[in-house]
Order: structure tokens, then C-alpha cells, then sequence
């Protein structure tokens, strides 16, 4: 069928879902839906992330279900594209029946080994999930080193001075996606190569597999046949020393053939507690790069990123709320955007600051800031370019009276100081004075529009 039967289609299914969602639900996880082709009996929808995507299967999917077989035909399957790139338009396409099964390297309903070699250069699943792209990973001064040389290493895997890249952080950070982000460029640059993302704990399970059924050279020839190798929480290896013997012999075969080797782990080489000492020795040859936590630019530019990704809009004040008050890492970041979606559409609110005080509240303790004259007037200074000295002067040109007017302003709406108390502080100067400073600013804020730009930046200064 064509796009305008499959449009004609959902609108049919809108008018039924409408009947039984709220307003705010319908709006942010159904309108957003766009229909794209009907064709033997499959229909396909793009939806605008890989969040909406499990929201929506988690969610809503018996109702999207009986509501397309109502609709369209009782043998209908419901068929996802994914946006995994708003920009460049890159998708990909999920069945609603039929779940992505992460860390499965290989499916052999007989048990039949699973490193057996079938043919020369068997094919693999790199097991690198396509969200987890350079596209979606926003730089900061925090993670430019390790992106920087991720970029290198995959446009040219394996013959950088990065080998192998040990990448280090703590939790939650953005490690994984880094090496997926390398995994994928290499794969596309490179689709030749064989390249292969593992967990620690998954190479583990697999290697004890393998000695439980006397296959270790064929796990042995099978890592030692991959191009690029991504081993992630390569930490997890502590104590475990078969394990460590089989990756030392692993790692140099590939170093010396000039493969390239990615790890990642919660702590750098140098501190690195239960690892032989010879496999420490050479997760040093190449380049360690921390990814430490984001810093509050880094924080607003994730969330704005995930915002536009996912097709929300969030008010710039309720941004700053999240990124002031979630610091220490991304998924907490992401997890409060989810945990505003599901508030708004469980309580039929919109998003507002309200909501984002809830939502924070639930990630982290959240101490309120206090504020003092004196970080007022210092802000305000700095952002006039003047010295605290000319502020507390007995000098009245123009620009320094509106400089103090504010300052008077600000303390007056974000301390409990008296106004006396605020006038001493910032020019020796008497309660009326602050009383006079506060309604000028007031009545200029309500007839100028840049003059209260200016106070509301001053204000995100102090917040931040």
C-alpha cells in the first residue's frame, strides 16, 4: 500500500487510542508516531528514539496491539524504525514481537561450540549498539582526550600510538558509549574487519564454558581472529586467573599482528588492585584516558542533547535545575528526564520546575544553595566588568548605581538579610536606598525586555 493508506490507517487507530489515554499521554507518546508503510500485513512506524521505542513496548503496547488488529487486520505485526540519529536520519528497525537480545554473541540451540570455526573468516555479530554513536556522544572537557583519540583509533584501528586505549571513570560516565562510538566508526569506516564488544563478565562466563567443555583453543582462535576488541570493565578480572592467563595470551597476539585492543574500567592501570602485574604492564603501552564527572556546561549539553533527541521540550530553567542539582554522572542525568516524562503522563502535568523538583529529588539529596550578599555582589561585579571597591564607593555615576541597583534587587530576592542589612553591605548605604533600588528594577524589568535578560542571566550566575 502506499504512505497515505498507512497515514489513513493510523489516523484510524488515534481516534481509538485517544478514547483511551489521557490528553498529555496521547501528545508526548502517540502524536509523535509517524506512519510509514503497510505491507504484507506489517505495519511500520517511526518512532523518534530507542527510549520511546521501550517506553511505548513497556507502556502501551497491548493497546497499540488491539488497536491496530481492530483497525487494520488481525494478522497485522507491528514493525519499529527507530531514530537513532535525528539529524542525518539514520534508523534502525525493531519488530514489536521480537526484543533485542544484548551480550548474545551466538544462538546454537543444539550446544554445538560456539568457537568451532565453520568457515575461514566466519561472520560476527560486533554486538555494538547503534545509539551509542559519536553522534550522540557530546564532548566536554571531562571526556575530550578520550573522544579525540576514540575518533583516531576508528578511523584507523590498530595502527595509532592508542594501543591499546584504556579508558577509565567511574560509573556511569559514558565509557561504554565511548567504545561502542569507536566500535561503530571502525565498522563503518573498516566493514571488513571483525570487531567485537564483550563484557568482562560475559568473557569470563564463555571461558569457563570453554574449559567445562574442553574448548579453550577454540576460544583461544576465536578472540585471536578478531580485528578491533572492546572489552569492557576489564576491572572485573580480579582474582580470577585463569581468565587473566588466557586474555594475557589473547592480548598479545593481537598487539603483536597489530589489532586493536579497547578497555575500560572503573580505576586507571596505576591503581588497579587483583590483575597479574605482566597484564598491568601492558594495558600502559598505549594511552589511559579518564572520563571524569561532567561539568555543569557538559551537564546541560547532554540533557538538551537527549531532549532533541527524543523529540521533548523542556524550558530552559527546568534544564539548569537538573544540571545544577545532578552532578555526578550521565545516567542520572538521562534517568530524571525519563522519570519527568513518566510523571508528566501518569499525573497529566506538563513538564514545569515543579515537576523537575520532584523527579530530582528522587536521584539525589538535594541541599538547598544558601546565598550570600557577598556572592551576589561579586557576580554582579564580574559581570559588569567592575571591582567590589567601586561597588562599595561613594561613587554614583550611571553605571555603577544600576550595578548596585541590581545587586540590592538580587539580595533582597534571594536572602532573608533586612534591608539595612543589604545596604550596609553593598555601598554603606541606608534601608530607603534598597527600598528605592528594588522598585527601579522591578519597574524596569516590566518595560524592558533586555534589561530583564540581563537580571535573568545575572540570576542563572548565582544559581550555577
Amino acid at each position: 500500500m502506499k504512505v497515505n493508506s498507512a497515514n489513513d490507517l493510523w489516523h484510524r487507530c488515534l481516534r481509538v487510542i485517544r478514547d483511551n489515554v489521557s490528553e498529555t499521554t496521547f501528545s508526548t507518546w502517540f502524536l509523535p508516531i509517524v506512519p510509514l508503510n503497510y505491507e504484507n500485513n506489517i505495519f511500520t512506524v517511526q518512532v523518534p528514539s530507542q527510549f520511546f521505542y521501550e517506553y511505548i513496548e513497556e507502556t502501551f503496547v497491548d493497546l497499540l496491539r488491539m488497536t491496530i488488529h481492530r483497525e487494520i487486520g488481525e494478522g497485522t505485526r507491528l514493525m519499529y524504525r527507530v531514530l537513532v540519529d535525528r539529524t542525518s536520519g539514520t534508523s534502525t528497525t525493531i519488530p514489536s514481537d521480537d526484543k533485542l537480545k544484548p551480550n548474545q554473541l551466538y544462538n546454537s540451540p543444539k550446544q554445538e561450540n560456539p568457537f568451532a570455526r565453520k568457515e575461514a573468516i566466519p561472520n560476527i555479530d560486533p554486538q555494538l549498539n547503534p545509539i551509542y554513536n559519536f553522534n550522540t556522544f557530546v564532548e566536554g572537557t571531562s571526556n575530550k582526550l578520550a573522544r579525540t583519540a576514540g575518533i583516531s583509533i576508528g578511523n584507523n584501528p590498530g595502527t595509532t600510538i592508542f594501543n591499546p586505549l584504556f579508558v577509565y571513570g567511574q560509573s556511569g560516565v559514558g565509557k561504554t558509549h565511548l567504545v561502542h562510538a569507536i566500535g561503530i566508526q571502525a565498522k563503518q569506516t573498516h566493514p571488513d574487519k571483525r570487531v567485537l564488544y564483550v563484557s568482562a563478565n560475559l568473557f569470563q562466563i564463555q571461558y569457563t564454558d570453554a574449559v567445562r567443555n574442553n574448548s579453550v583453543n577454540d576460544f583461544l582462535n576465536f578472540y585471536q581472529s578478531i580485528d578491533v576488541l572492546i572489552l569492557d570493565d576489564i576491572h572485573e578480572f580480579a582474582g580470577k586467573n585463569g581468565t587473566q592467563n588466557t586474555f594475557f595470551h589473547i592480548f598479545n597476539h593481537l598487539h603483536q599482528n597489530g589489532k586493536q585492543l579497547i578497555l575500560t574500567s572503573d580505576r586507571s592501570p596505576m591503581v588497579l588492585q587483583g590483575l597479574e602485574q605482566r597484564l598491568i604492564t601492558r594495558f600502559k603501552w598505549g594511552l589511559s584516558a579518564e572520563i571524569s564527572k561532567p561539568d555543569f556546561e557538559l551537564r546541560k549539553g547532554i540533557l538538551k542533547h537527549k531532549i532533541f533527541k527524543d523529540g521533548l521540550d523542556i524550558d530552559d530553567e527546568v534544564v539548569n535545575y537538573i544540571a545544577e542539582n545532578v552532578t555526578d554522572n550521565i545516567r542520572d542525568l538521562e534517568g530524571v528526564i525519563i522519570s519527568l516524562l513518566a510523571y508528566s503522563t501518569l499525573t497529566d502535568k506538563p513538564i514545569n520546575l515543579e515537576l523537575a523538583h520532584k523527579a530530582v529529588s528522587n536521584v539525589v539529596n538535594v541541599t538547598p544553595k544558601v546565598v550570600t550578599i557577598e556572592q551576589i555582589r561579586n557576580v554582579v561585579c564580574e559581570h559588569f566588568g567592575l571591582k567590589i571597591e567601586e561597588m562599595l564607593s561613594k561613587r554614583r555615576n550611571r553605571e555603577l548605581a544600576q550595578a548596585r541597583q541590581i545587586a540590592m534587587y538580587l539580595a533582597k530576592c534571594h536572602t532573608k538579610h533586612s534591608l539595612s542589612s543589604i545596604g550596609e553591605m553593598i555601598g554603606k548605604r541606608d534601608h530607603a536606598t534598597v527600598l528605592h533600588a528594588c522598585k527601579v528594577v522591578n519597574d524596569l524589568m516590566e518595560i524592558d525586555k533586555q534589561y530583564r535578560a540581563c537580571i535573568q542571566e545575572i540570576q542563572n550566575k548565582i544559581k550555577a
